[in-house]
């Protein structure tokens, strides 16, 4: 078995009337209030929004590891109550195990379910590649290596749904760069649906065909930006530029770019 465009069938996403809220010291914490948003199978929308404002906890609603207080959610019109391989979440930090080399690491979701499929994680290796290091260890990598091996972890389970957990939030500036390539060059080979929290406007405005802009906690959509930009996109182009200025006076720095 091969990993190739044609297996992966783009989930279509639905969020309705979604509100979250924590229990901290005996209070209620609101952290996300009445969001509705959608995501077309194959698009790549970027979450953008103050630190702290609740996107990564949409991020977990949506991958099914918390069930939200109110609203709903669908993958295909069907309620999502709990996780499942159709959605993959990469974090920040990659989290590979330091006595598994590379290849035990991209193939650890395959070894827990029982069905090891050497074809794929050789695939998912080639996609990133990484397969000349597949016999090396965690440490032996550096942080955007790190990162590839977290995403051909990811990517191996042919998600239809990818979600992005300010996965380059850690890496230098150089290697984020780079790592930007391979993530849009994997999203258009393998045809998935992604939905990418970020705080880099720049980098949203890069990658992603929509950026949906959250308010302070609890977050609230404020806007909802198609990015109506060339597949190849520079960053001194006049009308991403523009975009970048409109999107920073959402955040309230209308004066700071």
């Amino acid at each position: 078995m091969v990993i190739s465009p044609s297996r992966t069938t783009p989930l279509a996403l639905r969020l309705e009337h979604v509100s979250h809220a924590f229990h901290s010291d005996g209070a209620i914490v609101p952290v996300i209030d009445n969001v509705s948003l959608q995501a077309a199978p194959g698009e790549f929308v970027a979450l953008l929004g103050p630190s702290g404002c609740g996107k990564s906890t949409l991020l977990r609603l949506i991958a099914g590891l918390e069930a939200p207080k109110e609203g709903a959610i669908y993958g295909d019109d069907s309620p999502v109550t709990g996780p499942g391989p159709d959605r993959i979440i990469m974090f920040q930090d990659p989290t590979l195990y330091p006595w598994r080399r590379v290849r035990g690491n991209v193939a650890l979701g395959h070894d827990i379910n029982g069905r090891a499929d050497d074809e794929a994680v050789t695939a998912a290796l080639k996609l990133v590649d990484l397969l000349d290091f597949e016999r090396a260890w965690p440490h032996q990598l550096s942080g955007g290596m790190a990162q590839r091996v977290a995403l051909a972890r990811a990517l191996v389970n042919d998600p239809r749904l990818l979600l992005l957990d300010e996965p380059l939030g850690k890496l230098d500036s150089l290697t984020r760069l780079t790592m930007q390539t391979e993530i849009l060059r994997v999203w258009r080979e393998k045809q998935f649906t992604a939905l990418m929290v970020t705080h880099d406007v720049e980098e949203a405005l890069l990658l992603a065909t929509r950026i949906v802009v959250f308010s302070p906690r609890p977050a609230r959509i404020l806007a909802d930006i198609p990015v109506s930009l060339p597949e190849r996109r520079h960053r001194d182009d006049p009308k991403l530029l523009s975009l970048r200025k409109d999107i920073l006076a959402q955040l309230g720095h209308r004066e700071d770019w």
